[in-house]
């Protein structure tokens, strides 16, 4: 794992696509929003609940409404390339030699990744509390921080969205034995083939029963379950009410598991050469 940690703070990748991530939420989280309240034609009680959402107390929901689409699209990008260069660079050969075991090394990889995903969880938490702070500076609104129980219940959706998120990458990058492929296919599927399967599901059953079940699904009925509004209702895209909050961060947590332990089991079983 300090082997793993050492080999992604020294990648330059790492730190654009965390750049990248913490940039986002912020314009759409933030900056757009904020824009839009300024410079809006619509009176000013219409555009309260888009400034109440931008200020402190806003700040567990506007984070994790951006979580299910962009969010999530980094996370897998990042865990496909951190498993899938393993076998370009041939670093996975080296590892897996001196390595006590073949799940020691794995779990080294699973291990630093988790702090990567914990790491950018905290600073787009920092990061959002900041603007939110601002944005109250500027309006002369309330300085007034969230509800810690719906700060720590938003803190944990967002750990396990980032969590799935990046072992569905790690399980693509094994699979596709490589970098790129391997995150052209999570980008394909994120932004896609799962909303192609959701738009099919309306006409049909069988594919809506199948669309319930998908990653994207799980995490974006988890961050409506959290507070952020549904994109059918006007909400922010990747948001969803398909799922209740208690079967989403169920199956949020079964796809984390599925993954990993299919990319273990991959990564045990197949010649690495």
């Amino acid at each position: 794992m300090s082997a793993e940690l050492l080999r992604l703070r020294r990648w330059p990748v790492l730190w654009v696509l965390l750049g990248v991530g913490v940039t986002l939420d912020l314009l759409f989280g933030y900056v757009f929003d904020y824009l839009s309240y300024r410079t809006g034609s619509r009176p000013v009680s219409e555009d309260a609940p888009l400034l109440a959402g931008l200020l402190p107390a806003g700040v567990p929901v506007t984070t994790v409404e951006g979580m299910p689409m962009f969010g999530g699209a980094i996370l897998l990008i990042l865990g496909a390339l951190a498993a899938g260069s393993g076998y370009g660079w041939g670093t996975w050969k080296t590892v897996l030699i001196v390595a006590p075991s073949r799940v020691s090394a794995f779990g080294g990889l699973l291990g630093a990744l988790g702090v990567v995903a914990a790491g950018l969880v905290a600073a787009t938490f920092a990061v959002n509390f900041a603007a939110a702070a601002g944005v109250a500076a500027a309006e002369s609104r309330s300085f007034a921080p969230p509800d810690l129980a719906g700060l720590a219940a938003a803190a944990g959706g967002a750990l396990l969205m980032h969590a799935m998120w990046t072992a569905c990458g790690v399980l693509l990058g094994v699979l596709a034995r490589g970098p790129a492929l391997a995150a052209g296919l999570g980008m394909v599927w994120t932004l896609a083939v799962e909303n192609l399967l959701r738009g099919t599901g309306n006409v049909l059953a069988p594919v809506a029963t199948v669309a319930g079940l998908l990653p994207g699904t799980a995490a974006g009925s988890l961050a409506g379950a959290l507070g952020a509004v549904p994109f059918a209702d006007g909400g922010t895209p990747g948001v969803l009410s398909t799922l209740d909050g208690g079967p989403a961060a169920l199956l949020v947590a079964a796809w984390t598991a599925l993954s990993v332990t299919a990319a273990g089991v991959l990564l045990l079983r197949r010649d690495v050469s």
